[in-house]
């Protein structure tokens, strides 16, 4: 059997043949029903095209005024720098640093990369660094959250609506579609037809035998046998894209229980300190999240208010009691229903970044509203701490390996291919 036949579920460790895909078809895990593979036709001719309009919306959309902030005969226009540049002049550089990376950075370098694999490949010639890049652009991938921005933006005006008019830019009407055209081409690319053009070595061809131990690729999915990514006398290292194999992240359980604990530390004042102080007509008010959910629920925004609070307040403790409840099922050798822990931890993976919408409400607010005593809002402590907590969450659902909640069910199993 060729190696190209063989998946190794990276979220259970179950060893399985890889059938052939109809357009649109799609293979899960027989076991623990992770998605393993999907048949995306004409995937680089779509992502091509979705990348090259992205990367004209993303210009547009960096270099007009976003939105415009109109109080009593003053008028405020911001970019999406500007809330980041206010952030650091308020001393708020590690949530400016964040904002940055998120709003801008990471999605920005997601089209540069795509543009970069796509174009090439699109014409039969792979470009130099193939799998460096590419593996680059997959790592990027959870840290682009325009679609939390754009919540975000939805949340600031309903907060000004009753203190100025808010009048849209042209860079809002780019970076809406931005999001969509994003989506769409992350969506449209096919990751198996990127890697089936980088060349194998002839070492990592064979197909395992029986019994012999494998490594499965987190990065481009090639499973190889163990002493063929050990040839070298080195640490193993996968022979098609260059990434350090592991049987198990190192020390997950130990860095996944560290970052809890810290995320745990800062969720707390996260809640308790205000996240902005806003000055209108000489009056201050200083909100905390909760605060702002009940801002909205006087003002009649029932979803919107559920929204924040969910993603804001629910979401973050949520993720922190799932990890907390993984780790000690995978330490006490727990059997209990692997399949539904395993979704579970699917769960924390896909949900940790809406929590941002918060950070984002406070950045534009800040960009928005600075006319001295008429008007202004300044970031707090709150928003830091917040911002921390995000992050780490975040960090540590990755620290995490699933694998380990099957490694009790697999003990003194031998290995086998599922089919």
């Amino acid at each position: 059997m060729a190696h190209d036949n063989l998946t190794l579920c990276h979220e259970c460790d179950l060893l399985q043949c890889n059938p052939p895909l109809p357009p649109g078809g799609e293979s899960r895990c027989v076991r623990c029903g992770c998605a393993l593979h999907k048949h995306r036709p004409n995937s680089l001719d779509r992502t091509l095209a979705l990348t090259l309009a992205g990367l004209v919306l993303f210009i547009v959309a960096n270099s007009f005024p976003f939105l415009s902030f109109q109080m009593q005969g003053l008028e405020t226009q911001t970019t999406l720098l500007s809330g980041i540049k206010d952030l650091a002049l308020q001393g708020k550089g590690e949530v400016a640093a964040v904002v940055l990376f998120t709003s801008i950075l990471a999605p920005g370098l997601q089209l540069l990369l795509l543009l970069i694999v796509v174009l090439p490949l699109r014409f039969g010639r792979p470009p130099p660094g193939l799998p460096r890049l590419f593996r680059w652009f997959q790592q990027l991938l959870p840290w682009g959250m325009m679609d939390v921005f754009m919540l975000g933006i939805l949340v600031s005006v309903v907060k000004l609506m009753d203190m100025a008019t808010i009048v849209p830019g042209t860079a809002l009407f780019a970076f809406v579609v931005l999001i969509f055209v994003l989506a769409g081409a992350q969506a449209a690319l096919d990751p198996d037809q990127v890697w089936e053009r980088v060349p194998v070595p002839p070492r990592a061809r064979r197909s395992p035998r029986t019994g012999e131990q494998v490594l499965g690729c987190g990065v481009c999915e090639l499973v190889v046998p163990e002493q063929a990514a050990t040839e070298r006398g080195d640490a193993p290292h996968c022979p098609r894209c260059g990434h350090r194999l592991h049987r198990r992240k190192p020390m997950s359980l130990q860095r996944t229980w560290a970052l809890v604990i810290a995320a745990l530390v800062f969720y707390v004042p996260a809640n308790l300190f205000p996240i902005m102080t806003v000055t209108s007509l000489g009056k201050t008010q200083s909100d905390t999240i909760l605060s702002g959910v009940v801002f909205l629920l006087h003002h009649g925004m029932w979803p919107l208010a559920a929204v924040v609070f969910v993603a804001s307040i629910f979401v973050p403790l949520l993720k922190l009691l799932i990890l907390t409840l993984l780790l000690l099922s995978v330490q006490l050798k727990s059997r209990w229903r692997p399949r539904e822990r395993t979704r579970l931890y699917r769960i924390t993976e896909a949900i940790g970044r809406w929590s941002m919408v918060d950070v984002y409400v406070v950045t534009i607010l800040v960009a928005l509203v600075h006319l001295g005593n008429l008007a202004s809002i300044q970031a707090e402590a709150g928003a830091v701490f917040f911002c921390a907590v995000v992050i780490i969450t975040m960090f540590a659902a990755n620290a995490f390996d699933p694998r380990l909640i099957w490694d009790e069910i697999d003990r003194g199993r031998p290995l086998r291919v599922t089919s």
